[in-house]
């Protein structure tokens, strides 16, 4: 039997095979699509509403197939698997598209939004129709015949393509390394990061160092090796990955790729009426126009670039006067911003690693929720997973499972870079069926466990960790029952980042860092003069990482807003951006842009959407200072912070639920106070 096709059952990732997979996809399409054919000739409001159930069933039949597959794309890529899920792509696409073109079944949704009261429906039933309607528009619906065929013909190649970007990505990365036979050019690097190289050579059957482009070791060496030349090697490496310069010149090169999704994009924008892409993407969104989200970008631009110069002037005079660097180069960055942080605050990164292994890391975050959220998190055993380090948990409220989660922790070869939230199930409940629960993946790419020891994470590092569980407590504390609009469904794309942004501020709390740290090897607290520098440090060159996020969704944005079918637009954009906001040096060969998987690497995703990034980070700003003032483990303002936001999912407008949150409407203030750029 296809384990892809077991009904209501966890992922059997142990017995999938990449030959499961398209024939299992065939399956489900064609089942799904006959079962549709028969619930759109619902006539009547009741026959509508129980054909809404069964939509909803069929949708999550599909998800629960393609969610595990698309998952083992991104962390267990190999050639076969990634054969398999490229043949579904074009499959999946057309289906998705010829459901949103059905005008019977847009005839349903609209039976069921005029006779809202006559079924009684619920405020997230007539949340999903209301969203169910927008996107047969989206979808194409009123196109005439010969438009429609041109329409799925341009959302196949979107998501061929995007796929194909990744891929690029992944394979440019991979492709890279050094081999060093000894440890000569390597001075400066913390032992933690020399015994990674060290088993970097080992598993590749080498002796000595290996050195990549994953991000435990790129970053190792751009922070802290002492050999300038080893540093402008692996940078060049990494900012030209995918692309037409560099070590592997060609070979990836995804420049072509980006000129025909942008212009793909473009063109759909266009048959449903838009005159720029931004548009379309903003339909989905908070911002009620392009226009809205470049003042929005540009006032923030105007707060923290002149924090931002006075920073980058810092860096130039201590690279010159203390490590005899004349000309700031962008490979020298990293590693002199590290050398000042330790002269001015007498803080590494190193000195506090060994106060985050990741056990204690884990059980602190989870006793963090539960005093929050009164949720209690507890390991499984005998769950299927994709590899020997997934971990599986189940989270539950008075003794009854409400969610599980699937934790991937540490970088690997053939896995995706990042870290990223993903949903295995989602929250429905079906007449007859009953309650599916909610499954989330959480990844992320930390390095990884040596010679049997706890993994010691950065404090980057453990933001990441809270940043990613704040996504899955989005998915997996939801309330609503309703598939379409449950945990992040339906949610606003610049909203969704709000409950992940909000949970990193425990990370820099005392009360908070007291539950989540202790030495790896002895169980003491991190000192308190360490803490102190911890907290004196936080927003160091808050305003040189705050303008280096603004460059990306300036880039995003406004390369949506402005294409106009150039080949070079992209980079004259690129450029322009960082004249007007970056503060950094920068080199020729730099093509950032064709390893931008977030508004590349996908067929929808943050393109022209980055934005939300900064967007959420005020909401979540804002929201934390409620906590600020009330108590960080107030109990009484968790609970109005789930009810309002976690449960409520997309059911409701994202505005609406952070104002009923908060009192009012959100200021950018809290955002420039937390960093430190206002006061």
């Amino acid at each position: 039997m296809n384990p892809l096709l077991c009904d209501g059952e966890l992922p059997a990732f142990d017995q999938i095979e990449p030959s499961h997979i398209e024939p299992a996809i065939k399956a489900i399409l064609e089942q799904n699509q006959a079962e549709i054919d028969q619930y759109k000739l619902a006539l009547t409001p009741e026959q509508a509403y129980q054909a809404l159930h069964e939509l909803e069933r069929l949708a999550a039949r599909l998800a629960d197939v393609w969610s595990p597959v698309s998952h083992l794309n991104a962390v267990m890529n190999n050639d076969e698997l990634r054969a398999a899920y490229n043949a579904c792509l074009p499959l999946i696409s057309a289906y998705e598209t010829a459901q949103g073109q059905d005008t019977a079944l847009k005839n349903l949704y609209e039976i069921l939004q005029r006779n809202t009261e006559v079924l009684n429906l619920t405020v997230a039933e007539q949340k999903a129709i209301d969203n169910a309607l927008r996107d047969f528009q989206l979808s194409g619906v009123d196109l005439d015949e010969s438009t429609r065929e041109r329409f799925g013909a341009l959302k196949q190649s979107l998501s061929a393509n995007t796929s194909r970007y990744a891929e690029n990505v992944l394979d440019a990365t991979d492709a890279w390394h050094m081999h060093l036979e000894t440890s000569a050019r390597l001075q400066g690097l913390p032992e933690r990061a020399m015994a990674l190289s060290r088993q970097n050579a080992k598993d590749a059957g080498i002796k000595g160092f290996r050195l990549d482009l994953s991000a435990p070791s790129y970053l190792a060496v751009m922070t802290y090796a002492e050999d300038r030349e080893l540093r402008r090697e692996i940078y060049e490496a990494f900012v030209t990955r995918a692309s037409d310069q560099g070590p592997q010149a060609g070979q990836f090169d995804n420049t072509a790729l980006m000129h025909k999704i942008l212009t793909d994009r473009q063109l759909l924008a266009e048959m449903l009426g838009f005159e720029r892409f931004s548009e379309l993407s903003l339909a989905k969104k908070m911002a009620v126009s392009p226009e809205k989200v470049l003042e929005f970008l540009a006032e923030l631009n105007e707060r923290t670039r002149p924090v931002a110069l006075e920073e980058m002037s810092a860096i130039n005079i201590f690279a010159r006067d203390s490590l005899g660097i004349e000309t700031l180069q962008p490979w020298d960055l990293a590693f002199c911003a590290e050398r000042l942080k330790q002269q001015k605050f007498a803080l590494s990164d190193e000195d506090i690693r060994p106060y985050f292994p990741a056990t204690k890391v884990l059980n602190g975050l989870f006793e963090i929720v539960r005093r929050l959220f009164d949720i209690d998190i507890e390991q499984t055993a005998n769950v299927s997973v994709w590899h020997p380090d997934v971990t599986t948990y189940v989270i539950k409220r008075d003794n009854e499972v409400i969610a599980q989660f699937y934790l991937d922790l540490y970088a690997r070869a053939k896995k995706r870079g990042g870290a990223w939230m993903a949903d295995c199930r989602c929250r429905r409940r079906h007449p007859i069926h009953g309650l599916t629960l909610p499954v989330a993946f959480l990844t992320c790419n930390f390095s990884a466990p040596i010679d049997g020891q706890d993994a010691l994470l950065s404090h980057d590092e453990v933001v990441t960790l809270f940043h990613e569980f704040g996504h899955g407590l989005h998915h997996m504390l939801t309330q609503v029952d309703c598939l379409s609009v449950s945990g992040i469904n339906g949610v606003a794309w610049d909203a969704v980042e709000l409950p992940s942004q909000f949970l990193e501020n425990w990370c820099w709390a005392s009360e908070a860092l007291g539950l989540i740290s202790g030495h790896y090897l002895t169980g003491e607290p991190l000192p308190k003069a360490l803490l102190e520098k911890m907290l004196a440090v936080k927003n160091y060159q808050s305003g040189m990482k705050m303008v280096r996020q603004l460059e990306f969704a300036l880039f995003d944005f406004r390369l949506h807003n402005e294409f106009d079918g150039s080949a070079a637009i992209v980079q004259e954009i690129l450029d322009e951006v960082r004249t007007s906001t970056g503060v950094t040096p920068n080199i020729p060969v730099n093509r950032f842009q064709n390893g931008f998987n977030h508004i590349f690497g996908n067929e929808m995703g943050y393109a022209a959407g980055y934005y939300s990034y900064k967007w959420a980070e005020v909401l979540s700003a804002d929201a934390f200072s409620k906590f600020e003032a009330e108590g960080l483990f107030n109990r009484q303002t968790g609970e109005q912070f789930l009810s309002t936001v976690l449960e409520q999912g997309g059911s409701r407008d994202a505005m609406e639920l952070f104002k009923t949150f908060r009192g009012r409407e959100p200021s950018v203030e809290a955002l420039l106070k937390q960093e430190g750029i206002a006061v």
